[in-house]
């Protein structure tokens, strides 16, 4: 009777490893990296992978903090990641110059791009920035919009001070004084401004200039040659955002999870978090599915890029978004 116990147990455990080197084999390496180190728009990410949902979809995501929405598409771009998190209207200047990159997911997707002021401000509306100094670094979506978004006051630039600074030296010349506005977006900044200067957001739709924010991102070759696996990320993705939406705590606690030996204010991502969500949505993209892109919307962001020389005419909006890939 031992020896029998003995032989179950021996080919239970084989039964078992078998099972365990099977599920690993047919999850699929796929790597996935953020925008920035981590932050409340990262919280569909964070949440899914604290809840295994990537590997429950045959995934093995290697999810990567990044330094700069602009550096992670050019990593996607060179085919050294697969799917980048990042501002959409990045993909503009990107296209143009060559790149054969799409969105196949837009999770944030009204302009969340601003100018912190500080609360207890006058400055209400563009005009009002005139004699102010302005702080912003040179690769930031903001710079290709800045003459535009000032002449939209009536503006230049010269009655408006612009401190191109390295992205390390930004915060510092914001709370310390030496500006009165940072161009950043409201959903990273208003939340960590709080602190060290309370502000208020002059926002860059302000000036009828729109920018599609954060989504995902892949190659054409890889949207092409593994869509199935990129539609599960878009499918997880919706799983964990429409859970965040009804406990923003969810989001923070899986950020915290993840990232532990970041220091993070669990106040601050609440925030972050919570404003991510309010700019989830247009007029356009309202009762769509989580991820859903609105060609108008890409129509009217690629108009206004096309006014401040990113683009050339001509373009295609179906270039540089997808829904194929949502369900």
């Amino acid at each position: 009777m031992a020896a029998r116990r003995t032989i179950l147990a021996s080919t239970l455990a084989t039964v078992l490893m078998a099972t365990t080197a099977g599920l690993a084999a047919a999850q699929e390496p796929l790597t996935v990296r953020l925008d920035f180190s981590p932050w409340g728009v990262h919280a569909g990410m964070h949440y899914a992978m604290n809840e295994g949902w990537f590997e429950e979809a045959g995934l093995a995501v290697d999810l990567q903090d990044g330094r700069g929405s602009g550096n992670t598409l050019q990593l996607v771009n060179a085919g050294q990641v697969d799917v980048g998190q990042i501002q959409l209207g990045l993909l503009g200047a990107s296209r143009e110059q060559g790149a054969e990159i799409k969105s196949f997911a837009g999770f944030q997707r009204k302009t969340d791009l601003c100018i912190l002021v500080d609360r207890d401000s006058p400055i209400e509306e563009i005009a009002d920035l005139e004699g102010t100094t302005l702080v912003v670094f040179a690769a930031s979506p903001w710079a290709a919009y800045i003459n535009d978004y000032l002449a939209a006051g009536g503006l230049d630039d010269t009655k408006v001070e612009v401190l191109f600074v390295d992205p390390a030296a930004l915060w510092g010349t914001y709370t310390a004084g030496r500006a009165d506005g940072l161009m950043s977006t409201i959903g990273s900044a208003i939340p960590v401004a709080e602190a060290s200067r309370p502000s208020k957001c002059m926002m860059l739709d302000e000036a009828g200039l729109t920018f599609p924010s954060y989504g995902l991102i892949a190659t054409e070759e890889t949207i092409a040659e593994r869509g199935e696996e990129l539609a599960k990320v878009v499918e997880v993705q919706q799983r964990a955002w429409a859970a965040i939406r009804e406990d923003l705590d969810l989001g923070v606690e899986a950020i915290i999870a993840q990232r532990p030996d970041a220091n993070l204010n669990p106040d601050v991502l609440r925030e972050q978090i919570r404003i991510t969500l309010e700019y989830f949505d247009t007029p356009a993209t309202e009762g769509q599915p989580i991820g859903w892109q609105a060609r108008e919307d890409w129509e009217e962001a690629l108009q206004g890029m096309e006014k401040t020389g990113l683009i050339s005419p001509g373009w295609n909006a179906d270039d540089y978004f997808t829904n194929d890939l949502l369900q």
